[in-house]
C-alpha cells in the first residue's frame, strides 16, 4: 500500500502481427544482444533507431546486413538529411539497403529466415540470411499490471493517459516514461520522474518536451534537437540553415572521423536557434550544447560569438552558427 504511485514499467519490442517471433532465428532487439555466435547474415526489419544501432553494430563485428525499411529514408522521425548522410556511412561498412519496401512475409527453418517483400516499383524481394531481426518499435508494457481494476484504461497504442502533471485519471497514480506519450528515451523518462517527484512535493516544475534530444548510437553518432526542416516547412517558418562539415574539422581529420555535419536552423526574423541536427564523432555528447542554447533561447549569433577550444569537434557546431548567420564560417 502507498499513498502515491508512479507507474514506470518501460516498453517492450513491438512487431507486425502476421511475423511470428520465435526467438531463435526471428528476434528482436533482446534476444540480438545476447546471441552465442556471430552470424554470417542478417536481415533487419526497420530502419529506425534501433534497427540502425544494431545492424552497425553486427556489420562492424562481419556480418552481412540487410536493412529493409517501409519510409523511404533511414532513421524516419529525424531530419531527412541525418538518414541520407547515414546511409551512405554504413554503406562503406557493407550495409545494404531495401527502402520503400514493405514486408510480406518471413518463415524460418531450423538455421536460417527467408524475407518477402515487396518494392516502391511493385518488385518481389526475397531476402535469405541466418536472422531476421525486427526491429519496428516498441509497445508500452502495461498488460497484467491491473489497471483496469482502478479504473485506469489505456488508449489504442496500449499508453496510459495523463494530464499535464503526469497524473492518471486516478488522482494519486502518475506514469512516467515509455507507458506514456512521447518519446521513449531513457533521460525523457528520468526528466519525468523528477518532475513527478517535484509535483508531489509541491512544486511547479516544468518539461519543455522540444528539448529533449534524441539520439542515435552509430558510427558516425546521430544527434538532434527542436525541429527538423521538414517540421518548419511543414508549419509555415520562414528559417535560415547553416551547415558544417566534419571535413572541414581540425580534430575530425586528426581523428579520421571525417563523416558527417553539424546543420543548425535559426528563425529567420529573430535568429533564435529552432532545431540543431547533427550526424559525426562524438555528436551524442555534442547535442547538450545546443540543449542548453536552445533552452536559453540563443540565437545563432550567440553561439558564433563564443569561444570554443581548438581543435574540438564542438568547432562544428560553432561553424555552422556562423554558416546560419550569412554564411560567414571561417574554415570552409
Amino acid at each position: 500500500k502507498a499513498e502515491k504511485v508512479i507507474i514506470a514499467t518501460g516498453s517492450k519490442p513491438a512487431a507486425p502481427g502476421f511475423i511470428k517471433i520465435d526467438k531463435k532465428r526471428i528476434i528482436t532487439s533482446t534476444e540480438a544482444l545476447s546471441l552465442e555466435k556471430l552470424p554470417a547474415s542478417m536481415v533487419v526489419i526497420g530502419g529506425g533507431i534501433i534497427g540502425c544501432e544494431l545492424g552497425s553494430v553486427y556489420a562492424r563485428l562481419g556480418t552481412k546486413v540487410h536493412i529493409v525499411e517501409y519510409m523511404d529514408s533511414l532513421i524516419p522521425t529525424m531530419d531527412k538529411d541525418l538518414g541520407k548522410d547515414l546511409m551512405r556511412s554504413m554503406k562503406k561498412i557493407g550495409v545494404e539497403f531495401h527502402l520503400s519496401t514493405k514486408v510480406t512475409d518471413v518463415k524460418a527453418t531450423a538455421k536460417q529466415v527467408t524475407l518477402h517483400a515487396t518494392n516502391k516499383k511493385e518488385e518481389a524481394v526475397e531476402i535469405k540470411a541466418e536472422y531476421c531481426l525486427v526491429a519496428v518499435g516498441r509497445k508500452p508494457y502495461t498488460d497484467g499490471l491491473g489497471l483496469e481494476n482502478i479504473g485506469i484504461e489505456m488508449n489504442e497504442r496500449g499508453q496510459i493517459p495523463v494530464n499535464e502533471h503526469l497524473q492518471t485519471k486516478v488522482g494519486n497514480v502518475y506514469a512516467i516514461g515509455d507507458v506514456i506519450e512521447g518519446a521513449m528515451l531513457a533521460h525523457k523518462a528520468e526528466e519525468e520522474g523528477v518532475f513527478v517527484a517535484e509535483v508531489i512535493a509541491g512544486q511547479k516544475p516544468h518539461i519543455n518536451y522540444l528539448l529533449i534530444p534524441g539520439v542515435v548510437y552509430t558510427w558516425p553518432e546521430v544527434a538532434s534537437v527542436g525541429y527538423s526542416e521538414q517540421q518548419l516547412k511543414e508549419q509555415g517558418v520562414s528559417y535560415k540553415s547553416g551547415k558544417f562539415p566534419f571535413s572541414a574539422s581540425g580534430r575530425a581529420r586528426a581523428s579520421m572521423n571525417t563523416d558527417g555535419f553539424v546543420k543548425v536552423l535559426a528563425d529567420a526574423a529573430t535568429d533564435e536557434i529552432v532545431g540543431v541536427h547533427m550526424i559525426g564523432p562524438r555528436t551524442a555528447d555534442m547535442i547538450a550544447e545546443a540543449v542548453v542554447a536552445m533552452e536559453f533561447k540563443a540565437s545563432a549569433e550567440d553561439i558564433s560569438r563564443m569561444s570554443h577550444a581548438h581543435p574540438t569537434y564542438t568547432e562544428a557546431f560553432k561553424e555552422a552558427c556562423l554558416a546560419a548567420t550569412e554564411n560567414r564560417a571561417l574554415n570552409i
